[in-house]
């Protein structure tokens, strides 16, 4: 079992940045593929950034050039940095671990830009 907690939503302006972090229980949290997720309100739930164990990145077209997924193995955390922010970008951001077959979900972190 994978716990997921993620911090750092919030309020911000068109143009503005936020960091998002996700805390994950468990020993071998280097072999997780981690991926954050969005969905903004009346819309599909959509992916917007993956790290992998090796630390390959892989991002949504929306937010490629923007945001910014990295991963801290010695702290059990993957972070999320979002630069330019629009108010399109508003949404509750998931942290979601792939991890022995299985997923896992973090409770989501409100971000909502104003324009």
């Amino acid at each position: 079992q994978v716990q997921l907690v993620e911090s750092g939503g919030g309020l911000v302006q068109a143009g503005g940045s936020l960091r998002l972090s996700c805390a994950a229980s468990g020993r071998t949290f280097s072999s997780y593929a981690m991926t954050w997720l969005r969905q903004a309100p009346g819309k599909e739930r959509e992916g917007v950034a993956t790290i992998i164990s090796g630390g390959s990145t892989y991002y949504a077209d929306a937010v490629k050039g923007r945001f910014t997924i990295s991963r801290d193995n010695g702290k059990n955390t993957v972070y999320l940095q979002m630069n330019s922010l629009k108010p399109e970008d508003t949404a509750v951001y998931y942290c979601k671990a792939r991890a022995g077959g299985n997923d896992y979900w973090g409770q989501g972190t409100q971000v909502t830009v104003s324009s």
